[in-house]
């Protein structure tokens, strides 16, 4: 991992473009698992992540080969979720007997 800014984490949050590798020209966010210490090129890293859904849910386990440089760190992709309105339970009267 040398020449990175900053160390990448198990439970980094990472928004992940072609910058990173040309696989990802439609970008997406990664929740890191963790960094694997795989042999690789000076400046590309592997990483087993989920990939992220539009409301932050994984989606996929991924194995993933990056660009160090093209990694960005960023809180997780959330939607505000539809609130549903909770209705009472209809409740039978017990018998006795």
């Amino acid at each position: 991992m040398t020449g990175l800014l900053r160390e990448v984490k198990t439970g980094d949050v990472l928004r992940l473009t072609c910058a990173a590798s040309v696989q990802f020209m439609r970008p997406i966010f990664v929740s890191v698992i963790r960094p694997l210490d795989w042999p690789t090129y000076d400046g590309w890293l592997w990483i087993d992540a989920y990939e992220l859904g539009k409301r932050g849910d994984a989606i996929a386990r991924r194995t993933l080969f990056v660009m160090t440089a093209g990694l960005v760190w960023q809180d997780p992709p959330t939607q505000p979720g539809r609130k549903t309105a909770r209705r009472p339970v209809a409740r039978k009267p017990m018998r006795v007997g």
